[in-house]
């Protein structure tokens, strides 16, 4: 595990993987906090996809 991280951080390609692990943490924290709210608007967007769709 030592010789794992200490080769992820010489290496410039393992700078790329952290930043892209960190941006997945936040965005999956922000999921996770706002996920009431995302339901709630996808479902008002499906809602009037479904009822626009009829008038057709």
């Amino acid at each position: 595990m030592k010789r794992f991280l200490k080769r992820l951080k010489e290496e410039e390609d393992g700078v790329g993987t952290v930043e892209i692990i960190l941006i997945l943490v936040v965005l999956i924290g922000l999921v996770i906090i706002f996920k009431s709210q995302l339901t709630s608007l996808v479902n008002n967007i499906f809602s009037k996809i479904v009822s626009q769709s009829n008038s057709i």
